[in-house]
């Protein structure tokens, strides 16, 4: 019944995500649900799902509504679900409570996720209520899975710190990288809105999780990179190397590693 439950709120999680996803990029007013030419969508159509399966996809002649939408909804339950399954695989140690902040952070890391891909965008309209919630769940569910408020606040300084030294390394790159060029170039190499996903990181893991999740950061990143690069100089692009690539999607999978499964990532990697 629980799991039903779950499945509900991921679903009209997901209608949310996408709404802000929408709007805060281009810093509108988060509206109803409504297509990307304004128009309002029907009440059937809110959810991805069933605008998809309704044929309410179409908005304009030749105009659908992309995946995005229901991939959003479904990506929500997904990860709510598996969120259920790891209180329910430690039994007694993480409270009803404590299950509510995560499935708020599945949320936020979707969210956080689509507007990296889509705008190459941290937006500090989600980062810092994202970091607000980080503080109250350490002060009201410290425990075992949860860093209390000090450990909370070390970690975020930490993730901060670690990531600002990245940042402004981004500025060294892109000199660098204007050099190789010849010309002036608008790319970002390292965003601060990244620093700031650090700093959310580090308040809802905690120091130690920390550096597993940015271990797991690092090498996804570079792995994801050396991949693009293989793929853009297959298809004979030569500009690979100065593509700006959304470095928020790696963080976030560090930190859900980290939050979710701790104990399995550091059995994987140092059995112990």
């Amino acid at each position: 019944m629980l799991a039903i439950l779950i499945i509900f709120i991921g679903l009209i999680a997901g209608v949310v995500v996408n709404v802000l996803a929408d709007d805060l990029p281009h810093y509108h007013r988060p509206r109803l649900p409504h297509y990307p030419d304004g128009a309002a969508r029907p009440v059937a159509a809110w959810l991805g799902i069933t605008a998809f399966l309704l044929g309410k996809r179409e908005y304009a002649e030749g105009k659908k509504l992309s995946w995005r939408y229901p991939l959003v909804e479904i990506a929500c339950v997904a990860l709510m679900l598996i969120t259920l399954s790891v209180q329910n695989g430690n039994p007694g140690e993480i409270s009803d409570l404590q299950l509510m902040f995560w499935l708020a952070y599945m949320a936020i890391f979707v969210l956080i996720t689509v507007t990296d891909i889509e705008h190459h965008l941290i937006l500090f309209s989600v980062i810092i209520p994202a970091g607000v919630l980080g503080i109250l769940d350490a002060i009201l569910t410290p425990g075992q899975f949860e860093p209390d408020l000090g450990r909370a606040l070390t970690g975020g300084a930490l993730g901060f710190g670690i990531f600002f030294v990245m940042y402004m390394g981004g500025f060294l790159y892109v000199y660098v990288v204007q050099k190789a060029r010849g010309r002036e170039i608008t790319e970002v190499a390292f965003g601060f809105g990244d620093v700031m996903l650090a700093t959310f990181s580090g308040l809802i893991l905690g120091v130690e999780p920390l550096l597993f999740a940015i271990f797991i950061t690092v090498v996804l990143g570079a792995f994801g990179s050396i991949l693009f690069l293989v793929i853009s100089g297959l298809r004979g692009k030569k500009e690979g190397m100065f593509v700006a690539l959304p470095y928020g999607p790696y963080i976030i999978i560090g930190t859900l590693l980290m939050l979710l499964f701790r104990s399995e990532v550091r059995f994987l990697l140092f059995g112990y």
